[in-house]
């Protein structure tokens, strides 16, 4: 077929490039000139592979690969003499991004010309899948075993990494522009032999895996092997990154779960069959296959559909033709549910590529011929669908292209007339898919019968004011008339709204069972009020009011967590993204680990393309979001005292911090470079103090970030990029890029509020300052407020040198010698301009921050204690910066008795508790003056005691 005259005319400029760099281009045989020209036409990827290497071309047409059908078996060998020549890791990036880049040029050559089918291709790329990944571990692990020994087993056996493939690569059909599950497991424990010291064979294996990661998903100048997912793992992202087989085996009998075993279905060893891969083959089967004909797995199948349909919704996908309803996903499900239902009676079920394994269900006579050929055609349509689409851009995309540009390629390179008898064809193949998927799963569930009639007519019938007034109160339901305001108002925007079938459906459903929950509390009209501010975010997206309606823990976790806070019902109103959440309680109640905070966002940013920084910048903001509704969660059902409610919401800030910093430092070193000693040592010459809050680690709900930037670089040197500016100048941008990424409002908001007002000379002073004029200002310029402020101040990322030099400085500062009745007087006069501008209470009203007697002046007390005898106490009194544990070594030295801090930290802790329930609540600080008395006169006798002992009252 002629290519159209929009793609001839890409196609024209692309060739006029190619010739500009390889004018020889110009000899092809017209024959070969005109195919090339079809093909630069429908693929940007081919098109810049070529310009990238202008050779490869007429190398692949040399070597006969492009008509070759079968040269798979080759690629082990082909990539071996490749890497002949490599002698290190960077060498070996380039050399498997390169071999690649050749090899999917041909695939999507042949495919776009309709030279191969999609048989052709699944093969080809899955088997050079293996390739690249078996030669990346194999001499990653002879690098490895050169340098730290070889992990044995007790008996002095060398141990491998066995690295299963998991989905389409496991199956044997890989995608053109997939990312790649993998897991990482060894047969048995043990130790290094022959280095320099023993290592105990997991944490080889994990130093390994990391290597093996970062070659294969590291985005360089030649681009990426493959995105790597490493999520199916046991105990996911909160798990080891390799596991031995005895680990793998405990994991799957005591915590596996059903949509594990659908992953296990086509979980393979890369590489040849050996014996230790039958043993992990035996090991896994008996999770995956049960004995018994197993129907249990349609209702985990439902749950898998509820989990793919809240990533649609989270994307915003349309025209998906992996997702959709009748896509790709859905012939999955059909297929892995027969062979799970049956598997563990019927041996020849148990095949992973799925055109074989719909043979088997044929054979077995799950489905009928006519049925699995419908299913077999409709997926072969869509994978090369999928894969074309894909060939356009090497880009993971399973969404139909909205440009008329992509549509006449994917039109073209189908060999149809136009458009629309592309789509005809899908609609049907998509349309057949669905209904056989609904026969093995089931008609869509009918509302819930546990709901009483009462709240349907409560709900359904046009009730008014008086008559659901009397009704609720006849249900004993409190607060009945704010209650019945609420929901006439609610049902009166839902009639405005424009909402399709199945939403208007969902909404029936769901808010009888609202309304019968909500009624259960002490304060329905508030929680009820709370539900609907969500409620008319989510009206025109049905799938959410459908999540809750089919799931009803989910409804249950959320009327629970409104019930008990408005910060969670403000939270979700403005992210309704986070009602996935609430999916998965055992998640949901159990926040991240304080240590696993900074893997686990590493992790979740390995999705997002690095140059894509809109999408980085989201994908923090929605981390940030989900930790923290786990944290509030935890908070609520009481599973996690005050002190580690901090302690987290610090932990989850510090890895943001960290992230938000690599990111700008990514930024600028590739636009400016790096400053010259950066080049020379690796340490950046960079670090962030945290002040307040986050460095007394006493970050609560909502609270902003006060920061300090500090470099250690020369001012007189320039950085070495090819837009070379002074080290100062960079460190200022890296400062303002950082301001930047945390304050920029995105879908899902800001990041932080971020104060840097402590900085030195304040707002006039600059972004970021030296390290010797942040010391030169402490010591001869700072105010006393400013060394109160350092007493809180924590360093909390950065490098070590510079860290240590921080310390150092702090130290000295807070350890001068101070004349305690000047201190004492200057510590009063700025807690007065406080109190006097600050004090929003009135009379008969507490302000637990503010008054007297509240939490600045405990604060306070603890400040000064510091800066009055660290001079004597140096290194006790230097060492933290939180409140607690400068009143502990107040003790410890003799400064405080041991009831005098109790009484300070009681009045703390108390008053701080008092704080946090009242802003999960959403209500105001300002208490009745009656709240908390012996705490507060404890504190105000310790204040005159220590700061006024000469005043009279």
């Amino acid at each position: 077929m002629t290519l159209p005259a929009s793609l001839s005319s890409i196609a024209e400029r692309q060739w006029q490039r190619l010739l500009a760099l390889a004018p020889h281009y110009a000899e092809l045989p017209l024959a070969e000139r005109d195919t090339l020209l079809q093909v630069l036409g429908l693929s940007d990827f081919v098109g810049e592979s070529l310009i990238r290497e202008p050779a490869l071309l007429f190398d692949l047409l040399h070597s006969g690969e492009l008509a070759e059908s079968e040269r798979w078996p080759h690629y082990p060998a082909w990539l071996t003499a490749a890497l002949d020549a490599v002698q290190d890791e960077e060498a070996l990036k380039r050399a498997l991004r390169r071999f690649r880049r050749r090899h999917m040029v041909v695939i999507a050559w042949r495919e776009l010309l309709g030279h191969s089918e999609v048989e052709e291709s699944f093969v080809h790329l899955t088997r050079l899948a293996d390739a690249l990944i078996g030669a990346a571990r194999d001499w990653l692990y002879d690098l490895q075993c050169r340098e730290l020994g070889t992990p044995c087993d007790e008996a002095g056996n060398p141990q491998p990494l066995l690295i299963l493939g998991m989905g389409k690569l496991g199956g044997g059909e890989l995608n053109f522009s997939s990312d790649i599950d993998l897991i990482f497991t060894f047969p048995e424990n043990g130790v290094t032999r022959g280095g320099r010291r023993e290592m105990a064979n997991q944490p080889f294996f994990i130093k390994l895996g990391q290597r093996i990661i970062n070659a294969l998903h590291q985005s360089t100048a030649d681009g990426q092997v493959f995105r790597v997912d490493m999520r199916l793992r046991p105990f996911g992202d909160a798990g080891p990154l390799a596991v031995s087989f005895a680990a793998m085996e405990d994991y799957y009998q005591h915590h596996g779960r059903s949509w594990e075993r659908y992953a296990m279905v086509k979980a393979r060893v890369i590489g040849p069959e050996c014996d230790y891969s039958r043993e992990l083959g035996e090991l896994l089967r008996p999770f995956v296959f049960r004995r018994y004909i197993d129907f249990g797995v349609i209702d985990g199948l439902r749950q898998m559909k509820a989990m793919i349909a809240a990533e649609v919704r989270r994307k915003g996908l349309v025209g998906n033709i992996k997702l959709g309803a009748g896509g790709i996903r859905e012939v999955e499900f059909i297929v892995q549910a027969l062979q799970l239902i049956r598997g563990g009676r019927e041996p020849a079920l148990r095949v992973r590529h799925l055109p074989l394994a719909l043979a088997a269900i044929e054979q077995s006579g799950a489905l009928s011929p006519e049925s699995c050929a419908r299913l077999l055609a409709a997926y072969r349509l869509l994978r090369r669908v999928e894969n074309l689409l894909q060939e356009i851009g090497d880009q993971q995309t399973q969404t139909l292209p909205g440009d008329e540009r992509d549509c006449l390629r994917l039109t073209h390179a189908m060999e149809l007339a136009d458009w629309d008898a592309l789509m005809s064809q899908l609609d049907s193949a998509m349309a057949a898919v669905h209904s056989e998927f609904v026969q093995v799963v089931g008609e869509e569930k009918e509302a819930p019968a546990n709901v009483a009639q009462v709240w349907v007519d409560l709900w359904r019938t046009s009730l008014e004011r008086d008559e659901l007034i009397a009704q609720l109160n006849e249900q004993g339901a409190a607060e009945a008339p704010s209650l019945a305001g609420h929901l006439l108002h609610i049902r009166d925007e839902a009639g405005r709204r424009q909402m399709g079938p199945q939403g208007r459906a969902a909404l029936d459903w769901l808010m009888p069972e609202l309304l019968r929950r909500v009624v259960e509390s002490d304060h329905p009209a508030i929680l009820f009020e709370r539900l609907s501010r969500l409620l008319t975010r989510i009206f025109t997206r049905s799938a959410y009011l459908q999540l809750l309606v089919e799931n009803p823990a989910a409804l249950h976790q959320l009327v629970r967590l409104c019930d008990a806070s408005g910060l969670v019902s403000e939270q979700l109103s403005r992210y309704p993204i986070l009602l996935d959440e609430l999916l998965d309680p055992q998640h949901l109640y159990h926040p991240t680990p304080l240590d696993h905070y900074k893997p686990q966002l590493r992790q979740f940013l390995l999705r997002v393309p690095e140059e894509d920084v809109e999408q980085q910048m989201e994908a923090l903001r929605q981390f940030k979001q989900i930790q923290l509704l786990r944290i509030v969660a935890a908070d609520i059902a009481g599973a996690l005292p005050l002190m580690k409610v901090s302690d987290h919401l610090t932990w989850l800030a510090e890895a943001i911090v960290e992230e938000v910093v690599n990111l700008a430092w990514s930024q600028m070193s590739e636009r400016y470079g790096v400053p010259p000693e950066v080049a020379e040592s690796g340490e950046r010459g960079f670090a962030v103090v945290a002040y307040g809050k986050l460095g007394g680690i006493e970050l609560g709900y909502g609270s902003d970030l006060d920061l300090v930037f500090l470099h250690g670089g020369d001012p007189a040197g320039y950085t070495t990029g090819p837009k070379s500016i002074d080290s100062r100048q960079f460190y200022i941008r890296l400062a303002q890029r950082v301001l930047h990424l945390f304050s920029t409002r995105t879908a899902s908001g800001i990041l932080y509020e971020v104060d840097m007002r402590l900085r030195p000379s304040g707002d006039a002073g600059l972004l970021v300052c030296s390290l010797a004029a942040f010391e030169h200002y402490q010591q001869s310029e700072a105010w006393t407020w400013e060394h109160q402020a350092l007493v809180r101040a924590r360093p909390i990322h950065g490098d070590a040198t510079l860290l240590a030099d921080f310390a150092r400085v702090r130290r000295e500062v807070l350890s001068r010698e101070r004349d305690l009745a000047e201190l004492g007087r200057q510590v009063c006069e700025m807690r007065a301009k406080m109190r006097d501008h600050l004090n929003k209470a009135g009379a008969g009203e507490f302000d637990l921050k503010q008054s007297p007697g509240g939490m600045v002046d405990i604060e306070f007390i603890a400040q000064y204690l510091v800066l009055a005898y660290a001079a004597e106490h140096p290194d006790a009194l230097t060492l933290w910066s939180d409140n607690v544990r400068i009143f502990d070594e107040c003790v410890m030295t003799g400064v405080l008795t041991l009831a005098e801090a109790e009484g300070l930290k009681h009045a703390y802790v108390q008053i701080r508790d008092l704080g946090h329930r009242l802003k999960l609540s959403e209500l105001s600080r300002r208490v009745a003056d009656d709240e908390l008395p012996a705490e507060r006169a404890h504190v105000t006798k310790m204040w005159r005691q220590l700061l006024e002992p000469d005043a009279t009252y």
